[in-house]
Parts: structure tokens; sequence; C-alpha cells
């Protein structure tokens, strides 16, 4: 058994807070600073925090392994296993050729490159994200982009920072729902209130989108549409949110999105397509020789005149290329009916991982060592389901369909290291207490903590890559910090989760599926040092919108 405590060195709260620190410190300035390949950096860091729990906070060395198994295996189920499952789905959609109609089809909506990267990175992106999340979107929106012409690193760049407004109402809002379940709040009220934070962030999205494509060019001459994309996203999610239903905010506001995109550009003057920028110069923006093979073998090639593509793709052909997506939706939205899903959930079975007991620094047992293998009702069994449904749509043959399957596992090798060895780090932290000293540490600072509440959910979901582990993990201490400094415990709360979309474009996990999704493995430092500065400037702004959001000046948004 082992006891956390919260202030082992020097019995100071702001000491062990830097010494608990370390592991993610070294992370970021390894990926960042010496360019290390993600997997490297991950292992080097989880070895950190192993460290670190064992001589500074006490951990008995058993139980810290322990719990890095355990977080290596959720790492693996089910995070993992639903970013597997999608990836097989659009692999097979390319062995068929049915991926390049889809392309044609995107590229048909408008040839100007910039407003390609927002209507796929930004509104399909976000349909993905609402489907399955956990990197999903980021995987195949990059490749998507890069079919249209655009290099590998700003494909990655533009699919991680796009994948910011959506995350907190990903995979049907598990995040919101975790919260819910973590804090006691009602994830209906939950939901509302992230509803009035994260559409904000969702109208300038796209705006930054078109920037980093293509500059201040870019803002200058499609800022229009980009707007109108963002606020029709933003107040799709705000109404669906707060008046229809959670789980359905994401995959109403990318559809309606996406069709202020589509009818801007119908109606706008046709323009002048504007060849996207390069992100950064040198090879880095290349793609590598494999990688260039792979799409060339697939697409025939593609040149100057970006989102051209072929034409002639029949109405049937294009039916059949958006058919695996309709399923991926169908099937989803079957699985969250009511009855359906309290079926599916008797197969959920539950137990303690073996060997490891942790009790928090009062004394009670924690929930981490409990470990859920809910087999039907995890995004990444019913993505599985959909890709059979896909394989007889499609007519796709069991062994195509398992070398796409095979593929899917070659490409994704170094990121499974990447997120295994993450998780394993983010559990050794939660295990041995040096998450919870920089959350207290954090918490105390009373009144100013309304402000610092999404720099938590932030660091979250950065160790993580996931918003539904950051809320499972400082969920009931936003509340606990609330009550303590008079604040709204559903406004820190929902902040946490907010905040923590934030963190996402910057973490390990989805850093490493981006780089292995374009072929840039190893590139993991470069696609980081590209995304932080976004993920910062949008932190600040939210952490002053949380900040207003707690006082009188915005207090009237909190439900």
């Amino acid at each position: 058994m082992y006891q956390q405590v919260l202030d082992p060195v020097a019995d100071s709260l702001g000491w062990s807070s830097l010494v608990a620190a370390l592991p993610l410190a070294v992370l970021f300035v390894l990926l960042g600073g010496v360019r290390m390949r993600a997997w490297q950096a991950s292992l080097i860091a989880l070895a950190v925090a192993l460290a670190v729990a064992v001589w500074t906070y006490g951990m008995p060395a058993d139980q810290a392994f322990l719990a890095g198994s355990e977080g290596a295996a959720f790492g693996f189920y089910p995070i993992l296993w639903i970013v597997i499952n999608a990836l097989w789905v659009y692999n097979i959609t390319v062995a068929t050729g049915h991926f390049d109609v889809l392309r044609r089809s995107f590229a048909q909506v408008s040839d100007d490159s910039r407003l390609q990267a927002v209507l796929i990175a930004f509104s399909f992106g976000a349909l993905l994200e609402a489907l399955a999340g956990f990197g999903t979107p980021v995987a195949v929106t990059s490749v998507m982009l890069i079919a249209l012409g655009f290099p590998p690193l700003k494909s990655a760049v533009l699919a991680l920072t796009a994948n910011t407004a959506p995350v907190a109402f990903g995979a049907m809002a598990t995040p919101i729902l975790t919260l819910g379940k973590v804090t006691g709040e009602s994830s209906d009220t939950l939901g509302a209130m992230v509803g009035r934070q994260t559409p904000i962030l969702a109208l300038f999205v796209p705006l930054v989108l078109v920037a980093i494509v293509d500059g201040r060019r870019g803002v200058r001459e499609t800022w229009p549409v980009a707007l109108l994309c963002g606020a029709a996203f933003g107040v799709a999610q705000y109404a669906t949110a707060n008046f229809i239903s959670v789980p359905l905010a994401d995959v109403v506001a990318s559809l309606v999105s996406a069709a202020a995109v589509v009818l801007a550009v119908r109606l706008r003057p046709s323009a002048a397509p504007a060849k996207p920028a390069p992100v950064a110069g040198g090879a880095a923006d290349e793609p590598t020789p494999e990688f260039a093979a792979r799409v060339e073998g697939r697409d025939g090639g593609h040149g100057e005149g970006h989102g051209a593509g072929h034409g002639g793709d029949s109405r049937a052909e294009a039916a059949r290329a958006y058919a695996p997506y309709a399923i991926i939706i169908a099937v989803f939205v079957v699985c969250q009916i009511g009855p359906v899903k309290d079926l599916l959930d008797r197969a959920t079975r539950t137990f303690s991982w073996p060997g490891l007991h942790l009790t928090s620094p009062s004394g009670k047992p924690l929930a981490l060592p409990t470990f859920t293998f809910n087999y039907l009702t995890t995004p990444g069994t019913q993505m599985l389901v959909a890709g059979l449904i896909t394989m007889a749509a499609l007519g796709v043959g069991l062994g195509r369909a398992l070398r796409a399957y095979w593929t899917t596992l070659v490409q994704l090798r170094w990121a499974i290291i990447t997120v295994m060895a993450v998780l394993a780090l983010a559990f050794v932290m939660n295990a041995s207490g040096q998450t919870v000293t920089l959350g207290t540490w954090m918490a105390g600072a009373g009144g100013a903590f309304a402000l610092l509440s999404p720099i938590l959910g932030w660091l979250g979901t950065a160790v993580t890559g996931s918003d539904t582990s950051s809320n499972s993990l400082f969920g009931s201490l936003q509340v606990t910090a609330a009550n303590k400094a008079d604040l709204s415990t559903v406004l820190m709360a929902a902040t946490n989760s907010s905040g923590g979309v934030l963190g996402k474009m910057v973490s390990p996990q989805n850093l490493a599926i981006a780089a292995a999704a374009v072929g840039l493995d190893g590139r993991e430092g470069d696609i980081f040092r590209r995304v932080v500065l976004w993920s910062l400037l949008f932190l600040a702004g939210m952490c002053l919108l949380s900040g207003l959001q707690s006082t009188g000046v915005l207090g009237w948004m909190v439900p």
C-alpha cells in the first residue's frame, strides 16, 4: 500500500512542485529543444518520473512500475484501439481508391488551398473528432491535406491546430461525461458551460489555419469565409450543447460549418487559388522517399496545381467514397441509443490492477488502480464494426482488409511506443502524487485560480494526450479549489475541459500520431515547435475568458 504525499521536498508545495515538474520539463525540452524522437523522449521522461516517484516521493518501486504498466495498457486500450481501427478504415479507402474520389470531391468545393485547409482540417476533422477522437482526426486529415498537395510538415501542423475547439465534445462528449462522473456535477450543465467557452475559440481557429497556409495575404483574402466557418461552428456547438444534446454538439457543429463553407464558396466570386506558403524551409517540409512513393502509388501524382485532381467521378462513386463515414456515423449514433447502449454495456468488465494499492494523502483509496474493459461501448470496437460493414459496402475481401490492417500497424509502430510510454508516465505521476502536487500548488492561488484553471486542464491533456484523462485527473481538484476560493464549481470544472483542448496539439501522443501519418517519424520536435506558440496563445485567451467569467463582467455566461 502506498499513500500519496503532497510535499515531500522540505515540506513545501512550491519546492515539491518544481521537482514534480521535472518529467514534463525533460519531455518537452527533449522534444522541442533537442529534437529527439518522440518515443525516445517519452521513455527518458518515463524514467525520470519513476526516479522522482521512488527517490523523492518514497513510492515503493514495485508500485511505481505497476502504475506505469497500467498506464501503458490504458494507452493501448482504449486509446490506440480507437486510432488503429479508425486508420484501418481509412487505409481500406486508400487501397480501394475511394480515398482519391473523396479527396477530389473536397477539391471540387474550392480550388483555393486555404479554404481546403479550413474545410478538411477544421470541419471534417471536427466530425472525426465527434465520432472517434483520440488522435483519429489528426491522422486522417493530415494525409488528406497531403493528397491535395500540402507539404507533410504543414499538413501535420494544420491538423493539430484545427484539433482544438471540437475536442471537449469529442468521441460523443466522452470528456464531459467523464468530468460529470468525477465531479458529481450534471454533465448537461457542464456541457452547457463548455458550450459557452469553446465556441469563442472556434471563431478564431479557421483564421489561424488560413494564416498558417498563406500568411497575412491568406487572412486578408479569405477572412470572410474563414470567419463564417468559425462562427457557424461556434453557434451550432453552443446551441446543440445548451438546448439539444451534449454528445451531438460536434456532429451538428461540424456539418453546419462545412455547409457554411460550401455555401460561401458557391456564392462568393471566384478568385485565383493561392499556393500554400511553406511552414518552414528545408527538408523537413518534404516527404520522405518511402512516403512520397506511397502517395504517388495511390494518387497517381500531384503537382503544382494542387486541388485540381482528376474529374469525372460518377455520383455512385462519390456515394461509395462517402459511405465509410456515413457508416461510422450510423454505427456511433445507434450505439448511443439508450437501450442499445445499456445492452452493449453488459459486456463491460472492471477490475483492480493486480498488486497496485494506492491511497490519497488523506488515506482514502484511489480509483486509479481500477481498470475498465468496455469491450463493446468503446469507440474503438464500434469503429472496428464500422470497418467490417465498410468492407462489405466497398466489396473488400478479407485478405485485402488484413493487409490494410498490417499496413496500419506498421505505420503507427513508433506512435504506439510513444503513446504507451506517455500514458505510463502520466500514471506514474498520478499514482505517486506528482500531478496532485502541481495541481494543489496552483489551487492555492485563491480567487486568481480562475485565471490558472485552464492551465491545469492544458497540463493534463499535454501529458496524457486526452481531454478525458485530464478531466479524470484534475476535475475533482478544480471543484475543491473552486469551493476554497468561492468560485463557481461548474465554471472551474468546465474550464478544465476547455483549457485541456489546447494541450492536445502539443501532447507527445498526438505529435507521434501526426508524424506517423505524414511520414515524418522522428520529426515530432519540428512539429512541436510550430504548434506550441499557437497552443500557448489560445491558452492565454482561455485564461482571460475564464477569469472574466468568474467576475461580474462575464459572470452572466455561467449557467
